[in-house]
Parts: structure tokens; C-alpha cells; sequence
């Protein structure tokens, strides 16, 4: 860990409750729309080079978050570890690192996944680094999250690192929570816990 992210895990807290003061990074969007095109049909290259099908994960909730290592939402990684033990019966949670705001995700893949594991004891699946806002590169997992002619509703690309989309069992998108919305959160624990 560099000095630069102790400093951010450590002030994290702080870094939380005023963002959680002045409203910043709040944003919280649902809806019960049906998907228009089949989630289910894509899918995911992790760290470890391995594409696994979203299909694999049908029948549990699927909570997608654009991560970075340098921001000063990092620390997240250690609630969203939380998070993943207590539903990971009926949870997946998968990171997409991705450089998109501000170079706060120079590393490559494998540093990646040491850096999670290693600071944050990481289990939940890492994407590839990937491309979340939206232009030509953009991951089709995100192009699926962020067009509603795809999931049916949602227009909402992150807005910065660790913004988070929750799927329902049934491959339709619930809701969007931006980067502030704590993942041990009452939105997100009862979102996850509503059948």
C-alpha cells in the first residue's frame, strides 16, 4: 500500500461522513422495470484471466461496482468484503476496476487483485481492468447497466469510483447507488434483503 492510499484508508470515516453531510455522491435510483435485452447473455473476464458467464450467478443478487485503488472511496473494499460474507448465499459482488476518473487506477490487473486481497482481503470476483463511463470502449456489462433500451430504465453512468448496481435474481436491474451510498448501509442491506 502506498502512502497516498494509507492516508485515504485512514481517513476514510471522515472522508464518508462529510460526504454523507453535504449530500455528495448520494444518489440513490430504482425501479421495478423488466430488462428489455437478457443480462444473463453477457459476461465478465476477471483478474485471473477466467470469462465467466452471468449466467452462472442467476438465482442470486448481483451487485456490480466501479472500483479504483487511489480514491478516496478505496476503504469500501473492506465493507463490500463485509457485505459479501454475510449474503454471499444469495449475493455475487464484482468489482470493475477502472481508470476512468481522475488516474486513481494506474495498476494492471494482477496488482490489482494483490492489492485487494492483500489490504482489504478481497474474496469476491475482480473484473479486468475495464472502461465503465460511456464511449466506444465501454464494458458491455456497464453498456447494459447504464442504457435503458438495454436494462429497461437506467440512463445512470457512475459518476465517480465505487458507484453500484444492484441486479435482482431475475437478471433485471433494481438500483443504482452512487459512490457515497456505503455498502453496509441500510439502502443497500434492505435492497439485497427484499425478495
Amino acid at each position: 500500500m502506498t502512502g497516498k492510499q494509507q492516508f485515504l484508508k485512514t481517513v476514510y470515516p471522515i472522508f464518508q461522513k462529510l460526504t454523507n453531510l453535504f449530500k455528495i455522491h448520494r444518489n440513490i435510483l430504482q425501479s421495478n422495470t423488466a430488462a428489455v435485452t437478457n443480462f444473463f447473455d453477457l459476461s465478465v473476464t476477471l483478474t485471473t484471466g477466467k470469462t465467466v458467464s452471468m449466467e452462472t450467478f442467476k438465482g442470486k443478487k448481483i451487485l456490480i461496482v466501479n472500483t479504483a485503488s487511489d480514491c478516496g472511496y478505496t476503504a469500501q473494499y473492506d465493507d463490500l468484503e463485509k457485505l459479501y460474507q454475510q449474503h454471499k448465499n444469495n449475493l455475487i459482488i464484482i468489482a470493475f476496476p477502472a481508470n476512468d476518473f481522475k488516474e486513481q487506477e494506474k495498476n494492471d490487473d494482477a496488482a490489482i487483485a494483490e492489492f485487494c486481497k492483500i489490504n482489504y482481503g478481497v474474496t469476491f470476483p475482480l473484473a479486468q481492468k475495464s472502461v465503465v463511463i460511456n464511449n466506444t470502449n465501454q464494458h458491455a456489462v456497464f453498456k447494459w447497466l447504464t442504457q435503458k433500451d438495454l436494462n429497461g430504465w437506467n440512463s445512470q453512468v457512475p459518476t465517480w469510483n465505487f458507484c453500484k448496481y444492484l441486479v435482482n435474481e431475475q437478471g433485471n436491474l433494481t438500483h443504482f447507488f452512487e459512490a457515497a451510498v456505503n455498502p453496509l448501509g441500510q439502502e443497500i442491506t434492505s435492497a439485497i434483503a427484499t425478495i
